[in-house]
């Protein structure tokens, strides 16, 4: 019977809860919907991911980092301030030089 997609960590804590009571990852994957082998799998992150936690690291998220745009912001900030040092440096240059 095919079900409606559903991520399996919306049922993370009714599968904990499960596991806690001892029902098999088939059992579990029955009452979700879910195969056993994805059931096992989820356990298995789950379980990397607190040892990491308990090992004191903070788990990264998958993919591609989001941009940084407070980073993008100080970037242009400083570039700024560079070019403003530069104008007065050139203005200071050009008033000495006048003179010859």
């Amino acid at each position: 019977m095919p079900r409606s997609y559903m991520h399996i960590q919306e049922y993370r804590e009714d599968i904990l809860k499960l596991k806690e009571q001892g029902l098999s990852n088939r059992e579990i994957g029955e009452k979700f919907g879910f195969s056993k082998v994805q059931i096992k799998e989820f356990l298995k992150r789950h379980k990397r991911k607190e040892r990491q936690i308990a090992a004191g690291i903070i788990p990264k998220k998958k993919g591609r980092p989001r941009k940084s745009y407070a980073a993008a912001d100080q970037d242009k900030d400083a570039r700024i301030k560079q070019l403003e040092m530069e104008n007065e440096l050139l203005r200071d240059f050009l008033s000495l030089t006048e003179g010859m």
